[in-house]
């Protein structure tokens, strides 16, 4: 391998494709910097529910999310707008845990394996003559050989890159509470509502994480979240009862607009992106976080390969890197757009929602079509 500093490693956004890759280079020897703009921990708006596909990969690293509390979640239930329901067994299972929790486990276990992090805003990214150099707003110009971009949905550092997803407006907003109320601790629900959908599962703590997305337009009819929630959501009647039959933990609820789900490159600039930077499912697909961590995974092991000489140049690098994230994500994605299109029309909508909740089987399949197979991981 070559000398520390020539295979030094900055990583822009701490969220989990940021993080897992900080611990699985930094387990491998190589120095790493991770720039997080916000201090841990703190909430995120997020569904908090993550596939056990990654489980292995995670328990591997030594980050088991297990280890600090998360839920085991093995039973999914989809409701309509009028609350016919249907329920499966998960195929894989998942966990619940919060990303304020999650998260700075793992920036703790980063920085155990010898990563830096600094709390800075990351203003500008240059590659000149194989270096990166990256400024940062408080700490001044850094260089790095390789850089990983995971600065999630929507980022300022898009603007400076000029994204081509970055020009096009998204119609959608994203809410995201905590309450304290009885819900079982095995179950992830997907309730439906006009114009929307609202996931609720448990996390490490018992609160329950309910967070839901809805078309801007529709939602800005309303003075309020609670008018939304009341006028539109609660046509549910099992949104109606989560809501009721809980007491809010958050002063305010979390809210994030803009989200897009346009196609995006997988490198810019010679820097590889991971996470939501690279490209998201839609949310109802439950699928989001773990995709994050896998991408970090597929990152991470080939940077090692182009560190240590066995990938040969910089340009393999990127392409192994785009092929297999397309490879790995590609039919998970187009899956979960088709759904969203099914979803945002409303004729199509209640005769797919038919379909699910009278014929057995068909939910399942569906769930298997947006998740991947528990990623491979050497022996212990």
């Amino acid at each position: 391998m070559q000398d520390r500093q020539a295979n030094h490693i900055i990583i822009i956004g701490g969220g989990l494709a940021g993080l897992v890759s900080a611990i699985h280079l930094s387990r491998f020897g190589l120095p790493v910097t991770l720039f997080e703009k916000n201090a841990y921990p703190r909430h995120k708006v997020c569904g908090e529910y993550i596939s056990n596909e990654v489980l292995p990969y995670l328990q591997y690293l030594d980050a088991d999310p297990l280890s600090i509390g998360a839920k085991r979640i093995n039973r999914f239930l989809l409701s309509t707008t009028r609350g016919k329901i249907s329920e499966a067994r998960l195929p894989l299972g998942g966990f619940g845990v919060s990303r304020y929790t999650l998260d700075h486990f793992l920036a703790q276990k980063a920085i155990q394996q010898g990563c830096r992090i600094i709390q800075d805003t990351v203003t500008d990214i240059h590659f000149e003559n194989d270096t990166f150099r990256v400024s940062a707003k408080d700490s001044g110009v850094h260089e790095a050989r390789i850089t990983i971009g995971s600065f999630g949905k929507r980022s300022n550092l898009d603007i400076r890159l000029d994204r081509s997803f970055i020009r096009n407006k998204s119609p959608f907003v994203a809410v995201k509470t905590h309450l304290q109320g009885g819900f079982p601790e095995d179950l992830v629900a997907l309730h439906n509502f006009e114009g929307g959908y609202c996931g609720v599962s448990q996390v490490e703590n018992g609160n329950l994480n309910v967070c839901f997305m809805a078309n801007y337009k529709t939602f800005q009819q309303y003075k309020n979240i609670d008018s939304f929630r009341r006028e539109v959501m609660y046509k549910n009647p099992h949104l109606e009862a989560v809501f009721e039959n809980s007491v809010p933990v958050f002063e305010q609820p979390l809210t994030i607009s803009q989200i897009s789900f346009s196609d995006k490159t997988r490198v810019e600039d010679h820097m590889l992106l991971c996470g939501d930077a690279a490209g998201m499912i839609h949310p109802l697909c439950g699928n989001g976080m773990a995709m994050a961590i896998h991408s970090a995974k597929i990152a991470s092991e080939l940077i090692i390969g182009y560190s240590s000489g066995k990938i040969a140049s910089r340009q393999e690098l990127e392409s192994l890197y785009t092929s297999q994230w397309s490879d790995t994500f590609r039919y998970r994605i187009r899956t979960g757009r088709l759904l969203q299109n099914f979803f945002g029309k409303d004729n199509i909508a209640r005769a797919m929602m038919y379909g699910v909740t009278h014929i057995p089987g068909i939910l399942p399949v569906i769930i298997k079509q947006t998740h991947g197979k528990p990623i491979p991981v050497p022996a212990a």
